[in-house]
């Protein structure tokens, strides 16, 4: 009677393992791999950009708009020139900018022309190292790839 009910419940924990596990949707139409790559080159030229000490440089990745949408820290931020503000007062010399590398990015096609991107930010600073998840949602304007909404939170 044993054997027969464990068989039973690891038949049905097989079916319920096979029946959750499933492969992500496919990219809609009008997503390439070439808007994958344009997406990662931005991230990766912000990382460049902040680690040279040059956040306006930083910034060409976000939407020059009075709508784009900053929460980090339990505000949000509206608004370019706003977040622009934000960083240079919170990073407002080398020492606190430290090193930004990004980790773990994984991009979700949401449309042709939009996209969430979700990964894991370091900062290394000489007597610390916040460290954070972020999600990110950018959309095809003009051509170019530029963030809308930013979420970022800390792990410290």
């Amino acid at each position: 009677m044993r054997q027969a009910f464990a068989a039973a419940l690891i038949s049905c924990a097989l079916v319920f393992t096979a029946c959750s596990h499933t492969t992500p949707p496919p990219a809609p139409v009008g997503f390439s791999s070439a808007d994958e790559a344009a997406i990662r080159s931005l991230l990766s030229t912000q990382d460049g950009a902040w680690n040279a000490g040059d956040i306006d440089g930083f910034m060409e990745g976000y939407w020059v708009s009075p709508d784009l949408r900053f929460a980090s820290g339990g505000t949000v931020t509206r608004g370019y020139q706003e977040t622009l503000d934000r960083y240079k007062a919170r990073y407002s010399n080398r020492a606190l900018m430290g090193t930004l590398s990004f980790d773990e990015l994984e991009v979700v096609p949401l449309a042709s022309d939009a996209a969430a991107v979700h990964g894991r930010w370091l900062l290394t600073r000489a007597n610390d190292a916040p460290s954070g998840l972020f999600t990110l949602i950018l959309r095809k304007i003009q051509g170019d790839w530029k963030i809308i909404s930013d979420t970022t939170t800390s792990a410290d």
